[in-house]
């Protein structure tokens, strides 16, 4: 394995994935399920196992507690995805997909997560630091017990360390990390969570474009990749270049993880030497593979290059 070029993951908040299918979701019945899947979860989570199933070398620094952390453990094995457990007191979360057959709907239930101690928070970045890697992947909520400056102390530290840094994470989290400028080189914000960070509606024309360019070039980020759902995806850059991609024509059978297959596959590009806007494409085509396929965070190979050839001639902009 080459430890200088591959991609280091966090996960502070990592959950087991439970998907299943239902018929309906209706209050008080018992809802029977079908075609139940189980994956390892949690931002970082999924970038290791998409970036590993791209054919990358990637470890996942994972905060794992009780049972279901060592259930955890075993699901990274078994998908193999080489792995660092930090452990903690309390239980890893269980989360749970549930797809509405009658209607299309997802309906997605999201514990909390454990309260971490202080001694905790601090072992994952001591883990951080003992590994090598060319990039780290900050991705997921904070869960209870640590404070918002914990992406950025850790964006700090990586920048210290010649690392370059991707972030993925929302609210509080994501503003303070952006405060220090100079600390990200790619953010990938939803829409929702954009428009929260400049504090502005972006829907009228030229709108986005402007406030990610001016966003870039204000050292918040050098890259930044904001995901629009259906309307797919837009990239602009510290120096003032501008994309925009329409989302992949494919099926939807859900998008838990989806988010987490562009950065994966994006970094995962940068690392290997594509150019921005190239990389933005392997980022939209992984994130249409996860929206084609049940379960969290599933991209072939296979399905990503194919998505890829197809999205590259619909790349505007430069």
């Amino acid at each position: 394995m080459d430890r200088d070029s591959r991609i280091v993951t966090l996960t502070l908040n990592p959950a087991i994935d439970l998907a299943c299918e239902a018929e309906a979701v209706r209050p008080v019945r018992k809802i029977r399920t079908f075609s139940e899947r189980v994956d390892p979860g949690g931002g970082g989570v999924n970038v290791s196992r998409v970036v590993r199933s791209l054919g990358g070398e990637t470890l996942a620094v994972v905060l794992a507690g009780g049972v279901t952390g060592r259930l955890l453990e075993e699901l990274l094995d078994e998908c193999g995805v080489p792995r660092r457990s930090v452990p903690v007191s309390g239980r890893t979360r269980i989360s749970q997909v549930v797809h509405e057959r009658a209607s299309g709907l997802e309906y997605r239930f999201v514990p909390e997560g454990p309260m971490l101690q202080d001694g905790e928070c601090r072992a994952a970045l001591d883990a951080l630091a003992e590994e090598a890697g060319a990039w780290v992947v900050l991705s997921g909520s904070l869960p209870r017990g640590v404070g918002p400056g914990y992406y950025a102390r850790a964006a700090r530290e990586a920048r210290a360390r010649g690392q370059q840094v991707a972030l993925d994470t929302s609210g509080a989290a994501l503003r303070t990390a952006l405060e220090e400028r100079g600390l990200v080189d790619l953010v990938k914000p939803s829409l929702g969570e954009f428009e929260a960070l400049v504090g502005q509606d972006l829907s009228e024309p030229g709108a986005l474009e402007a406030a990610a360019i001016s966003f870039a070039r204000s050292g918040a980020a050098r890259l930044v990749a904001v995901t629009l759902g259906h309307r797919g995806a837009l990239l602009a850059t510290a120096e003032g270049r501008c994309w925009r991609l329409p989302a992949p024509d494919v099926p939807v059978r859900g998008a838990s993880g989806a988010g987490d297959s562009f950065v994966a596959a994006m970094v995962l590009a940068l690392a290997g030497g594509a150019v921005p806007e190239d990389a933005f494409v392997w980022g939209s085509a992984a994130g249409g593979a996860t929206v084609a396929a049940a379960g969290t965070a599933h991209a072939s190979r296979a399905e990503v290059e194919a998505i890829h050839a197809a999205l590259r001639p619909h790349l505007t902009g430069g």
